[in-house]
């Protein structure tokens, strides 16, 4: 049986709940972004770091990666949980999306803000 300890939530309906909250800000970031590329054709790197200069847009940005980073750990821990029953080769995947969500967290925040 698997234990509560390496799920994200407290319970199966705090998972589902920040599931869908999460679904709902990477999808409102990603009209954001469609819409933003539509209205700017000739998109450069000046008019993307523009873009990106402004505190309302890097909140943004950092939610929608705060989101996607539980996002995938609650869907991947339950793909896990009910695909891979040896405990070694699910502590292991779960050890390295875990790692991976980690490090791809820390490079977005270096890179939203420049640390």
């Amino acid at each position: 049986m698997v234990t509560s300890i390496t799920s994200f939530g407290r319970s199966g309906l705090y998972d589902w709940l920040v599931q869908r909250i999460t679904a709902l800000v990477l999808g409102c970031y990603t009209v954001f972004l469609v819409v933003f590329f539509l209205s700017n054709p000739g998109l450069n790197f000046q008019d993307w770091t523009s873009l990106h200069a402004q505190l309302p847009v890097r909140i943004f940005s950092l939610m929608a990666l705060f989101s996607l980073g539980a996002h995938c750990w609650i869907g991947l821990w339950s793909v896990s949980t009910d695909y891979i029953k040896p405990f070694g080769y699910r502590f292991l995947f779960q050890v390295v999306v875990g790692a991976a969500m980690f490090i791809y967290i820390v490079w977005g925040i270096q890179l939203l803000w420049g640390f």
